[in-house]
């Protein structure tokens, strides 16, 4: 399992758009993503799972991924994090 630690440095956190730009990063490799934040955790695969995550700007998240692909989500994953999920000019 990898794991790594990403903040959210978008202004409105992950909200819908967010959580679906996280979603369609995942889904084209073999791996799964579970995402942490304050206790709760869910599938990156779910939408209505990563919103009730409830993760505003500033948030830690800790992304543990399993599979074959995992260190390409993850590099993948940072890229998006980074661009601040093309939201903030």
């Amino acid at each position: 399992m990898a794991r790594r630690e990403l903040t959210l440095t978008n202004r409105r956190g992950l909200h819908a758009r967010a959580a679906t730009k996280l979603v369609q990063c995942c889904q084209p490799f073999d791996a799964q993503v579970t995402i942490h934040h304050q206790g709760r955790s869910a599938q990156a695969d779910n939408i209505m799972s990563l919103l009730m995550l409830a993760a505003p700007c500033g948030s830690v998240l800790l992304i543990e991924v399993e599979g074959p692909q995992a260190a390409e989500v993850l590099t993948a994953l940072e890229a998006l994090f980074e661009a601040r999920f093309d939201e903030d000019s």
